[in-house]
């Protein structure tokens, strides 16, 4: 008896049909991580096509237009899905550490970009490419706070990089300026080589590239000299980036050359993605070097607060001042990383939400500097100004309170979260000198008040535009509120640093 040959086994529909997604639409889903990025990229490049035929007079429309499309990529970060994602086999990660530190970077950008149209306009550096390359940095953060291997790594930080050493030379008919762009570019390139060597070393000891293929080597096992090695230079690459102590020697003269807003832009928003990129590069891909790593972020943190303690004691210059504060606060940031625990990192994103607000409001303030002839940066140029202005002088003194660390101000809470989580790791001597250099450095942050509301008063600054007045009541509103409600950003932190662990 001859028996029927079975029928085939019908196919099993593909899962995205059973979901009524169709097969064409699947891999749309899987670019959903990227698409805040998309939409700056894309941006960037369909304004340079307008910028380029339309000429110089499209430089205010190009510069809204940029402010929409950074806004409209942090709203896209909100929408993404709360699971954890992934794009590119591994290689770009979107998870809570991600969603928040992207939008503080675009936030960042978007500030910035709203306080400087008017000011190189004012300065004759007003270039419709000025937008177009914030927008093309902020892509760069994008990719470099997600990045899940050392070749994204590169990649985001190498295209944030770039922009920046074009726009702090923008102003082309300033030797200041020109002389800015050109430092920030070599010593940018220095570390970017740096950086390649730690990474090639580390390739070559793991085998691997993927910062979790990397955790996953080192799991069990004895940590090797040339593994160390290699860590050191991508640390060192990595502290340049967000001009921490001993690779911060391009700081002042690049904060104090390039235009003001350039230089807000330079302390805020790269900052973000850089310090973001070095937590999740240490935590996610070195838990088994711990110990190692530490150390290093030990001494680069004492290190960089006891620099921008003392070394901005003798600054004249406004500009230079914010930068060794700016050494000074990464030192700080850096205290949380070295408790290598999920308190640490939710301190170091509570700290740096934090300081970018304060950091742009001080900023504001520097920009509204102006008299007659045009700006002015010296500290001596404030004299008196709680007579003359009294709200600008009392916005600036609340941030500088808040930069000092002064109760119950914001700053002083960005502080106690990083001190904390030292004190419970162990890292004794860390807060303690954390501690000592914070009270340093309320030395040069009150004389600037001093200099306000005691000197003489100096010639007024002519009135500032909407915008700058806007920046600077918001930011110390936020700062002197802040102790009111702390609960959301320190949730928001929280979650950011459990998706690490």
């Amino acid at each position: 008896m001859v028996r029927p040959l079975p029928l085939p086994a019908r196919p099993r529909p593909c899962r995205c049909i059973e979901r009524g997604i169709g097969p064409l639409n699947a891999p749309l889903l899987q670019l959903a991580p990227i698409v805040p990025e998309l939409i700056l990229a894309i941006g960037a490049m369909a304004l340079l096509m307008y910028g380029v035929f339309s000429g110089e007079k499209s430089s205010g429309t190009v510069s809204a237009a940029a402010v929409v499309l950074l806004i409209a990529a942090g709203f896209a970060v909100m929408l993404i899905g709360g699971t954890p994602r992934s794009a590119f086999g591994g290689s770009f990660l979107f998870d809570g550490f991600a969603r928040f530190m992207k939008v503080l970077a675009f936030f960042g950008a978007a500030i910035t970009l709203l306080m400087s149209h008017d000011f190189l306009k004012r300065a004759g550096a007003e270039r419709f490419e000025f937008p177009i390359l914030i927008l093309l940095s902020a892509t760069g953060m994008g990719v470099l706070i997600s990045a899940g291997d050392l070749i994204a790594l590169y990649m985001g930080l190498e295209l944030m990089s770039l922009a920046l050493y074009v726009i702090a030379s923008i102003h082309r008919d300033d030797l200041r300026s020109t002389e800015a762009g050109l430092k920030y570019f070599v010593l940018g390139a220095l570390s970017s080589g740096m950086l390649l060597y730690g990474a090639s070393l580390i390739y070559g000891f793991t085998g691997t590239v993927s910062l979790a293929g990397i955790a996953l080597a080192l799991k069990g096992g004895p940590i090797g000299l040339g593994l160390i090695f290699g860590l050191v230079f991508l640390i060192a690459g990595l502290a340049f980036k967000i001009s921490a102590v001993p690779f911060h020697m391009w700081t002042p003269d690049v904060y104090e050359g390039a235009p003001t807003p350039v230089t807000a832009f330079f302390a805020a928003a790269p900052k973000v993605a850089a310090l973001a990129i070095f937590v999740r590069a240490m935590v996610t891909g070195f838990p088994a070097a711990t110990l190692q790593w530490q150390q290093i972020i030990v001494f680069v943190s004492l290190a960089s607060m006891a620099l921008g303690a003392f070394a901005a004691i003798g600054q004249s210059n406004i500009k230079r001042l914010m930068a060794y504060s700016s050494i000074g606060h990464m030192g700080f940031a850096l205290v949380g990383l070295a408790a290598g625990t999920a308190s640490g990192v939710q301190g170091v994103a509570v700290y740096i939400a934090i300081y970018m607000v304060m950091t742009l409001g001080t900023f504001a303030c520097i920009i509204a500097m102006r008299r007659e002839a045009g700006p002015v940066e010296t500290i001596e140029d404030l004299a008196g100004l709680s007579r003359t202005n009294p709200v600008i002088a009392a916005a600036l003194a609340a941030q500088l309170f808040s930069l000092a660390g002064i109760p119950p101000l914001a700053g002083f809470f960005a502080k106690f979260y990083v001190f904390s989580a030292a004190v419970d790791a162990k890292l004794y001597v860390l807060a303690v000198v954390g501690v000592l250099t914070s009270a340093v450095g309320c030395y040069y942050y009150l004389r600037v008040v001093k200099i306000m509301y005691f000197d003489e008063p100096a010639a007024p600054f002519v009135p500032a535009r909407f915008e700058i007045k806007a920046v600077i009541v918001l930011a110390a509103l936020f700062v002197t509120l802040f102790v009111v409600y702390p609960a959301p950003l320190v949730a928001a932190a929280g979650a950011a640093a459990r998706s690490l662990f």
